[in-house]
């Protein structure tokens, strides 16, 4: 899945006037855990997203996810960005800007709480999310660095009926 997160046009002034190019940052995920972002440039708009789709999706990466949501809460900044990821329960969605959305609806992710802080560059917003998501650890995955097992907790057994005395 393919989403154009911002485009950006500059423009170089010659002789006959002015020449425009075209940046499309653009973002990519399976939506299932795989998600990567690219910046294209082309002289037209639709090249630029284009080529940004093909660059992405070369560049996508895995996340740890619980379920539809993700593991644990997240900080993390990139440049001036800063972004707060929170876990959310099921049926809350994603409470997120757009640009923060694209990256996390692209990844997969259903329920989960954020805010950007700090700077609204869609780049570096974008980055600082796939930072957080990146920085993601499922328990599994600690107790198993560190050489754990997980224990089960045991459930203790309903009482079985009880027989009637005469």
């Amino acid at each position: 899945m393919e989403k154009v997160v911002f485009i950006n046009r500059s423009s170089k002034v010659v002789k006959g006037g002015r020449r425009f190019n075209f940046s499309a940052l653009v973002v990519v995920g399976d939506k299932r855990g795989k998600v990567g972002y690219a910046l294209g440039k082309a002289s037209e708009v639709a090249d630029a997203i284009k080529r940004g789709g093909e660059l992405a999706r070369n560049q996508m990466v895995s996340v740890s996810l619980k379920d539809v949501t993700i593991p644990h809460e997240v900080y993390c900044r990139y440049g001036g960005a800063k972004i707060l990821l929170r876990p959310a329960s099921p049926g809350t969605g994603i409470i997120a800007g757009k640009t923060v959305r694209a990256v996390l609806e692209s990844a997969g992710i259903k329920d989960v709480l954020s805010k950007s802080l700090g700077s609204s560059n869609a780049a570096n917003v974008v980055k600082a999310t796939l930072k957080g998501l990146l920085s993601l650890r499922l328990r599994e995955d600690i107790y198993k660095g560190r050489g754990l097992e997980i224990r089960k907790v045991k459930t203790p057994e309903p009482p079985s009926a009880i027989p009637a005395t005469a």
